[in-house]
Formats: structure tokens, sequence, C-alpha cells
């Protein structure tokens, strides 16, 4: 039996947008997600967030599921436009009351709050007003919104997340669109992600100086990265692969660790990457308590040859992809989720030694880990043995990576509930409504299910 250290924390997480509904509930503001999940033709099948699991109306039981399965943390994001509805200026009372009923029936439950400022739905007025994160005044914005967050929640918040996958904000969002706000540019990617690190600086900065000593938390960041494998040992391939990282992961991670882009970024962008002020720096170097980290999959990279450079990889990568030469591919033996993600154990593996090797040995935490499957239900049942051996697999790999020296800390099973997975819609089980109680607990989030109930027979958790 894997043994892992004393004080390894054990949990699950969730979106604001993808399972709270009460869109416009109680004062609160529309995101810029409200107004992409009403545009025609955006989202699979026209769903929105609406409704989706009503945990705004629902969330003592949702609680009470989560302390019947075992959990012990819960990683949460809060509502930007639900808090603050135009996302500066006034503060809605009925969405500080909500959230802090949240953390005391977390409380009342001994189950600790992991909490995410900021998960892709931002206010829509600052969309529309401002140009969002394009604009360079948002990190005040957001630093007025996190002094928000701080003073009403911080007494019981000791785990902080400024934003979750920066890299989606300004991928997804702004170069491909097929997330919010929809844009398509080669450009704005790298002025987004650029502001969005200047309001991790400023929101890290105004908690270390003003709240963090008096309420005895932490702070940090998530990024997303899936591993990649050099396809050959050539030099060509390893290098290929190395870049492929940089551009996914050390876009965001080297100004925090390091103190500026990687260079390989600054050498293929020239001006279009954007250069940090002397200020900027100061706050950002140093700016997070803990490796935030998403994983789910790993693919081949290898050098584009000239008859490939013109065409775009079928797996997207970790940044645009004309600008980094980087032909990705899949082991057809590798199985693969619902979504085509490959089941990759020993990637996860990589990935956290590549951290821990790159960026001096930090803390890390595992902030989302899971798979999308296919459910049958089988007498009254799911019998799910694929996502126990995944979770099982990758449990396994971190366990690995801790006996090779890293520092792992915790480890968040993505997700607790079937929720609206983004632009891809709703997850359906059984066509069955999942916004009542009854329904909930009975056909909880496979993946959180199985995860307790493997910790458990396990000994851990």
């Amino acid at each position: 039996m894997k043994q892992f250290p004393e004080g390894f924390t054990w949990g699950t997480a969730t979106a604001s947008y993808q399972i709270e509904g009460g869109w416009n509930a109680e004062g609160k503001g529309p995101s810029i997600w409200d107004a992409f999940t009403q545009t025609p033709g955006k989202i699979t099948e026209g769903g929105t967030g609406e409704v989706t699991c009503d945990h705004y109306h629902l969330m003592e039981a949702d609680v009470k599921l989560m302390a019947d399965m075992g959990l012990k943390a819960y990683r949460f994001s809060l509502s930007w436009s639900r808090i603050m509805p135009t996302g500066r200026g006034g503060v809605n009372p009925a969405g500080i009351a909500f959230y802090s009923r949240l953390l005391d029936e977390l409380a009342k439950h001994d189950i600790t709050p992991w909490v995410t400022l900021y998960h892709w739905d931002l206010p829509l007025a600052l969309q529309l007003e401002l140009d969002g994160w394009l604009n360079p005044v948002m990190a005040d914005h957001f630093r007025d919104y996190a002094r928000v967050c701080f003073e009403n929640f911080g007494d019981r918040v000791q785990h902080w997340i400024t934003f979750n996958e920066p890299w989606v904000i300004a991928i997804m969002g702004h170069n491909n669109g097929i997330m919010a706000p929809g844009r398509q540019s080669v450009t704005e990617p790298y002025l987004v992600a650029h502001q969005l690190l200047r309001s991790h600086g400023q929101a890290v900065d105004l908690y270390r100086r003003e709240f963090q000593s008096a309420q005895g938390g932490q702070i940090g960041i998530t990024n997303n990265c899936d591993w990649r494998e050099p396809k050959t040992d050539s030099p060509a391939d390893q290098a290929a692969a190395q870049r492929a990282l940089e551009f996914f992961l050390g876009w965001f991670a080297d100004p925090i660790y390091l103190g500026d882009y990687p260079a390989v970024m600054r050498e293929r962008l020239g001006d279009r990457l954007p250069e940090f002020s002397h200020e900027d720096r100061r706050l950002l170097l140093g700016s997070s308590d803990f490796f935030g980290l998403n994983h789910y999959s790993t693919l081949y990279a290898e050098e584009k040859s000239a008859a490939e450079m013109d065409q775009q990889s079928p797996y997207g990568n970790g940044g645009i992809s004309e600008d980094q030469d980087v032909q990705l591919s899949m082991d057809p033996s590798w199985q693969v989720t619902s979504m085509q993600w490959s089941v990759v154990p020993w990637g996860c593996a990589k990935l956290l030694q590549w951290i821990d090797q790159r960026y001096g040995h930090p803390p890390i935490v595992i902030t989302e880990n899971g798979c999308a499957l296919e459910d049958e239900l089988i007498d009254g049942e799911v019998h799910d043995p694929a996502r126990a051996k995944f979770i099982t697999g990758y449990v396994s790999a971190c366990h690995d990576a801790i006996q090779q020296g890293v520092d792992l800390r915790g480890y968040f099973v993505w997700t607790l509930m079937d929720n609206f997975e983004w632009a891809c819609g709703f997850t359906k089980r059984f066509g069955l409504h999942y916004t009542d109680y009854e329904t909930r607990k009975r056909y909880p989030k496979d993946s959180a299910r199985v995860f307790a109930e493997i910790a458990t027979r396990n000994g851990v958790g």
C-alpha cells in the first residue's frame, strides 16, 4: 500500500459558473460566460449555465454530500459578478452572504476550503467597458475585487488561488475563440497573459501586505499543463518538447519563479511579447506560496518539418502553434477519455519532476486531475473500473514523484459532480436532470466518488 506524507491534502474541485446556476439571482450581474452561452452557435446543443447544478440553491445539500463521501478539502471559485455585479464599485450583499454561508457550512463538516478568485467568468461590464483583460487597468480592478474577498472571507480561508488556468483565458478566449469572450487573434493572447500576471502580482502583494500576517493563509496561482514527451531521442525532438513546455507552462510560471518570460519566447516573439516594468517584476517574483497545477494528459512532441510548418496540429498546443514549430501526436496504444485526452500516468510524474527541477523544488499541489468517461447504468449503479484505474494510476504516479523527491502536498480530483462543461455544453447521464438533491445523492460525480472509495480502501485521505 502506498503511503502519502502526513498532512497531504486530498480533495475535489468545482468552478462557480459550471455549478452555481442562479445566473441573475439576488443582484448578481452578468458575466462574459452568460453572454457567450446566450450567443447562438457557441455552445453544444445551446446549453447555458443559467441553472446547471443549481448549487446556488442546493449548497447545503451539496456540502452534506461532500461530508458523506468523507471529503476533507474542497476547492471552489467565487463569481466576481455575484460579489461585484459590474466588476467594480458596489458590492452585492447577497453574494457575500452566499459564500459566507458556504464557508460556514464547510467548517461545520470539517472540510477545508481552497478558494479561487477567478475561474474565467469575468463580469460582462468590464469586458464591454474596458475591453477586459487587454486593458492594463484590470490589474487595479482585480486587486480591488481581491480586497473585498480577503476582507469578507479571509478569516475562514487559509488557501487562496488568484487565477485558474490563465493559459485558457489567453489561448481559448483570445486566440481560437472557443471560450468566452470568443476572440480570435495572434497578438491578443500575449497581451492578455501579461495583464493576468500583473493582476496576480497585485493581488498577492495586497494579501501579503495587509492580510496574510493576521489571517495566516497562503496564496498562489494554478496553471495547467500537459506533459510533452520527445517523440524520439534526437536533439531536435528533445528541444521541441522543452520548447513546448516553456510556451505552455513556462509562459506563466517563469515570471513568478525566474523573473521573466522564457528566453525562447523572447527570441521567437520579439516585440509581440510585452516587457515587465521594474515594479511588475518586483511584485511577480516569488509571488506564489505553492505551485498549483492542473494536469490531465500527455502528447509526443517533435520538431516540425518544412512540410508541416503550415499545418495546424489536430491536438492544438500550449500556445500559438505557429510560434513554436512543434508537432504533437499521440501513441495509438494509449487509452483516451471521452474528450479524447490520452491517459498516460507516467507523464504526470515526469511533469512534476520537470517543475521540481526548473523552479527550485517548490511545494506543489495538483489542483485538478480527472477524466471524462461515458457512464453506463447497470442494476441501478454505475460500474466504472476505467475511472478507478485512471485515478489509481495518476495517484500512483504522484506517489512515485514524491519518492523521487518532489514536494507534492495535495491532490484534487476534478470534479465533484456533473456540470456545465463550457463550450461542450452539459455532461449528460441517463437522461436525468441533475438539479435536484435526490438525483444528485444517487448519482454523485463518479470521479469524486471513486476517488473517495479508493482513498478509503487504501487508508489515505
